[in-house]
């Protein structure tokens, strides 16, 4: 895998289902799964993680796809971004398929999946804003059995895995309706956001979700924003919206989630443009899902 991996980990498993790596998991607590390895191995080659096992879980073909359940799309956690970036998947879950398609060059799209997406949850992962707005569940496998967790509480770390459990599906609610994903980044070609934003309409309960990424250890929902600016669509009509009130959503998300400080303090002149990348961001994903 790299010149550093066979000096730290000290045994590889390849199990063949989802069966075999709990049971290796349990096995070897201190194991960690891997699939892709884009995060993994940056990290054991920089010498920031010394695994004392593997768990491949390359060989799992139960992971890899998806499969409709109760009106929920169930991705498998070893769907890689290139797959997901795909036609058939962009019309299943548009914005999941834009952020897949951003994430980064050919090489970390064909390798990286999307359970390591989340697991290793790193603030810049092009898919938590959307699974975020998407308030996706985690079915989580391990010796106990399984189950669901929301992505939110993982994030949070309201609710960790536990000793011998791995992430095996995600489950994402098919809304049929528009949803965008947009990200800003430090320079041109993909590159790591600085700030993304996901936009989701939900028709059925007169719902707009928006999350966003990068600016915090997890993505944020502006649930204020969300509730105010839902008020203002016309459900029944066209769903459009004047120019001034995308607007004043994007600023209404931005100043949510880059507050001012207290007192008569000023916004550093970085973080003021990255209020403003934000709102830049969320006024143009949600004008983009409205028409």
């Amino acid at each position: 895998m790299t010149t550093h991996a066979p000096q730290t980990a000290q045994s590889v498993t390849l199990p063949a289902s989802l069966d075999e790596a709990v049971a290796a998991l349990t096995a070897m607590p201190a194991a960690v799964p891997v699939a892709g390895g884009t995060d993994l191995m940056a990290a054991v080659n920089k010498g920031q993680l010394r695994p004392a096992g593997l768990v491949g879980l390359g060989r799992i073909n139960e992971i890899r796809g998806w499969q409709y359940q109760d009106g929920h799309a169930l991705l498998g956690a070893g769907l890689t971004h290139a797959r997901m970036g795909r036609p058939d998947f962009a019309a299943l879950i548009p914005a999941l398929a834009a952020a897949a398609r951003a994430a980064g060059p050919p090489q970390i799209r064909n390798a990286g999946t999307l359970g390591g997406n989340v697991v290793t949850a790193a603030p810049t992962g092009d898919s938590l804003p959307v699974l975020a707005a998407l308030e996706a569940d985690l079915v989580v496998m391990g010796p106990l059995g399984t189950r669901e967790i929301p992505v939110s509480h993982l994030l949070a770390g309201r609710d960790l895995l536990a000793p011998g459990e791995l992430v095996a599906f995600v489950r994402v609610p098919l809304l049929h309706a528009p949803q965008v994903f947009l990200k800003a980044t430090g320079r041109t070609g993909p590159a790591r956001a600085t700030a993304s934003v996901a936009v989701v309409l939900d028709p059925a309960r007169r719902g707009v979700r928006c999350a966003v990424g990068a600016i915090a250890p997890m993505p944020l929902r502006p649930l204020e924003a969300e509730h105010w600016i839902a008020s203002l669509v016309d459900w029944d009509g066209d769903r459009g919206l004047a120019p001034e009130a995308l607007t004043a959503f994007g600023e209404y998300v931005a100043a949510a989630c880059i507050p001012d400080p207290p007192g008569e303090e000023q916004l550093p002149p970085a973080v003021l443009h990255l209020r403003r990348t934000v709102a830049a961001l969320a006024r143009r994903a949600l004008g983009r899902a409205l028409s």
